[in-house]
């Protein structure tokens, strides 16, 4: 995926606009600590406000280029234009492939590609999607050698099969002839996937949906209806389960 350079020069020095004076003042722990709190909090532009200061002090910092990268895709829940998202998008990933070149065998660092590029995907052009597909695999891949109990890297490789395996024979030729091979795989392994995120962290909604759509799309209706009541039955904890939440409701009423 070849992005327009100067769109994503653009984006970039609009973020390094961001970084005010008084903020450089202060330590890069100092900010860190102050975005962190604004992140439990799920403010996300305050915690930019503090993280991108900081990277301007230390742009080799893993742990902050996943920060920033994990703020940019939860701005993305905050507006409906596409063309905002994918700009937002672009950004996280740019932080996200640093932290991923910076630190390789940092499972966290490896994954975060992998998020960017599937909070993307649905915005993205035909050959932009195949181009992301195997990105993604490598990425999640990555991540669970370096950590087999990353709860969302099971949840992201859950999701990877889960598309793949809903695309028809029909787009499998034409993306074929056009752009190259998807790989094949199974709402089984999509399954698989789901239930050993679930296994690992029961406590996010957004496993339990997710599971709940896999089961919706082999068919299996009363599955897909208990997994989807029981994520809907619980709290929003993280940025983006408000719109997970919307997702699992139209998923459950078009049962």
């Amino acid at each position: 995926m070849n992005p327009n350079p100067s769109f994503r020069a653009f984006g970039l020095c609009a973020v390094l606009c961001l970084l005010g004076v008084a903020a450089l003042a202060e330590s890069p722990d100092a900010l860190i600590a102050k975005g962190d709190e604004c992140d439990k909090k799920l403010q996300t532009k305050e915690a930019l406000e503090n993280y991108l200061p900081a990277y301007k002090l230390e742009p080799n910092n893993t742990g902050l280029l996943v920060r920033i990268a994990r703020q940019y895709r939860q701005l993305m829940s905050d507006t409906s234009s596409k063309k905002e998202k994918l700009r937002l998008g672009y950004l996280s990933l740019d932080f996200a492939n640093r932290a991923a070149t910076l630190a390789p065998n940092n499972s966290e660092a490896q994954l975060s590609p992998a998020i960017s590029y599937g909070k993307m995907l649905p915005f993205l052009g035909s050959k932009d999607q195949v181009d992301a597909s195997p990105r993604i695999k490598a990425s999640v891949d990555r991540a669970l050698q370096l950590d087999p109990k990353n709860d969302t890297a099971w949840h992201v490789l859950g999701r990877w099969n889960r598309v793949l395996a809903n695309v028809n024979v029909l787009k499998r030729v034409l993306a074929k002839a056009m752009y190259g091979d998807l790989p094949v795989t199974t709402n089984e392994a999509a399954e698989k996937c789901l239930l050993k995120a679930i296994e690992l962290n029961p406590n996010r909604l957004m496993h339990y949906i997710e599971l709940g759509r896999i089961y919706a799309q082999m068919g299996r209706k009363d599955r897909a209806r208990e997994y989807l009541q029981k994520g809907l039955a619980m709290p929003n904890k993280e940025k983006d389960d408000p719109e997970m939440r919307e997702i699992g409701r139209q998923t459950l009423g078009n049962l």
